[in-house]
């Protein structure tokens, strides 16, 4: 009697913790089911720990068949092939598949690059002291992490994307001076959820802070305890490929060259596959793809509208492209008690967001932040060009369209 107990009791827990693991962070599940943000916080909590659980009962489940002699051996064999395949593919998924390129990212000229990007291809930018890095976002795609460990121009960068918000930030991958060692594990709510696997701590790419470090109270979750328990964003921009090169001549852009391994060749030729086919249909129907929204989508702007947000001291707003073209390609706002410029530069093919400290509404301003009212320092605050649903999913008190000072009507589009 204790023998078949133990067999039924090992065999329903290594099962039930594979199809949970599958299911929070295989990504797959999400495709059709809505899987709740605190399951996907736990595994990444625990992520070794429920897999040792599940080993370990899958164990007193094989004892007891062997030895025994308890269960029904095609229960066992059945459970053990489901166990195996759910851990191990959910497993590779991650931590193979989406293995990233946080410190070993390699970069290229331009003319290099040009055998591989085209001419329109939009590329996420960072900048610093007149070395200017671009990432495509098809390189970008898959291993969402990007940087190299000598840093851009000696500062410590890493570019992260989210193929399924589309939005590409710059980091400084450091809280409070403890460095924070970034892995890709799943994402929620059409955006990428990161691991600080220095203390196993779930980080939403958007937001740029651990989840331990949220502020629960009056500001919801978009903000921290504090501000420096966030990672300290770089001014992240986006332009088309020819554009960076009329911008950059001399700039650098990231490639992700296949591996000379052939077991990982093969790996990444089939996760490229997949990733293109679904973020192809994501790109190009209203409806989100991944099921994880935990808010109803914000009617203001169509579902896959592009918008430049923008979020400061918990004040929120965000720009379309189309608008700020509208109004001359110059824009004027202030966010947070910040003033700010929101200007489309046609020759670059870019929008851009700068700070203002003249005390002046600003009328002209060019893609390197020459205006009218002296020189202009481009906006951290930025997420650049990332889908509308996306941004109101994480900032639902967000105006549309701002225009003028704070206290005015915000300017609906």
């Amino acid at each position: 009697m204790l023998a078949e107990l133990l067999f039924y009791l090992g065999t329903t827990v290594s099962l039930a913790i594979a199809l949970l693991y599958f299911r929070d962070l295989g990504d797959i599940p999400q495709l059709f089911i809505t899987t709740k943000r605190r399951n996907v916080d736990r595994f990444i909590r625990n992520e070794y720990r429920f897999f040792a659980v599940g080993c370990g009962a899958w164990l007193v489940s094989a004892i007891a068949y062997f030895g025994l002699s308890a269960g029904i051996g095609w229960v066992f064999w059945i459970a053990t092939l489901i166990s195996f395949v759910l851990m191990a593919f959910t497993w590779i998924y991650v931590h193979l598949g989406l293995r990233n390129q946080k410190d070993k990212a390699q970069y290229f000229s331009i003319k290099e690059a040009k055998e591989f990007v085209s001419p329109t291809t939009q590329v996420i930018v960072l900048e610093n002291n007149g070395l200017a890095r671009a990432h495509p976002q098809p390189q970008m795609m898959r291993p969402h992490l990007a940087g190299s460990k000598d840093g851009l121009n000696g500062e410590d960068v890493v570019m992260t994307f989210c193929a399924i918000a589309n939005l590409g930030l710059g980091y400084t991958p450091e809280i409070e001076g403890q460095k924070l060692e970034l892995e890709v594990l799943a994402q929620h709510g059409n955006n990428l959820v990161l691991r600080d696997n220095e203390t196993g701590e779930p980080l939403q790419q958007i937001y740029g802070f651990r989840a331990k470090d949220q502020d629960t109270s009056t500001n919801g979750p978009a903000c921290p305890l504090r501000p420096t328990l966030s990672m300290r964003p770089w001014p992240t921009f986006r332009m088309t490929f020819r554009g960076f090169e009329k911008a950059f001549p001399n700039g650098e852009v990231f490639l992700n060259k296949p591996p000379s391994n052939p077991l990982l060749f093969l790996l990444d030729f089939a996760m490229e596959l997949a990733f293109t086919a679904t973020i192809q249909k994501h790109h190009t129907e209203a409806r989100p793809i991944m099921q994880n929204l935990e808010r109803p989508i914000d009617p203001r702007l169509p579902t896959k509208s592009y918008v430049w947000g923008v979020s400061i001291g918990g004040d929120a707003t965000c720009w379309t492209d189309d608008f700020v073209v509208a109004n001359g390609n110059i824009v004027n706002a202030v966010v947070g008690g910040q003033a700010l410029v929101v200007a489309w530069d046609p020759l670059f093919e870019s929008l851009n967001v700068w700070i203002n400290e003249t005390g002046e509404i600003v009328t002209e301003v060019d893609f390197f932040g020459n205006s009218s009212d002296g020189q202009l320092a481009r906006s951290p605050d930025v997420k650049p060009g990332l889908f509308w649903h996306v941004w109101a999913e994480f900032f639902p008190h967000t105006d549309v369209n701002r225009v003028g000072a704070q206290e005015e009507t915000p300017k609906l589009a």
